[in-house]
């Protein structure tokens, strides 16, 4: 087995004092999430952490006209295709509940499926 990089897709569940971002590869498999202040500082560790597991192909942010408006400008001047997506689906919300680790992993899946984006 090889440890040849792979493409990967980030998904960012935004809040007012701190974001989840989820990676998944092109393909859909979890890779990591973490979670980080919402500040400058963190937003240089979110860019650091999405691009050190390969080249990245997009990345879901939910809320770019609000909590995510800063990071997705950062994004943006760091070369990556930010995409906003919606908030995760109601009902799977329901049945799992609500956890941002989660909300991070469908905003990057929704970049994937092409659904939810605005």
């Amino acid at each position: 087995m090889t440890d040849e990089p792979f493409n990967v897709i980030a998904g960012i569940d935004t809040h007012a004092d701190t974001h989840h971002v989820a990676i998944i590869t092109e393909y859909g498999r979890p890779v990591a999430d973490k979670e980080f202040l919402a500040v400058g500082s963190g937003y240089r560790k979110i860019v650091d952490f999405i691009t050190g597991f390969g080249p990245v192909l997009g990345v879901g942010v939910e809320g770019t006209g609000s909590y995510g408006a800063e990071l997705a400008r950062v994004l943006t001047r760091e070369g990556l295709k930010v995409l906003e997506v919606n908030r995760p689906n109601r009902q799977i919300r329901r049945l799992k509940g609500k956890s941002d680790p989660l909300d991070a992993y469908q905003a990057a899946e929704a970049v994937i499926a092409e659904r939810g984006i605005s």
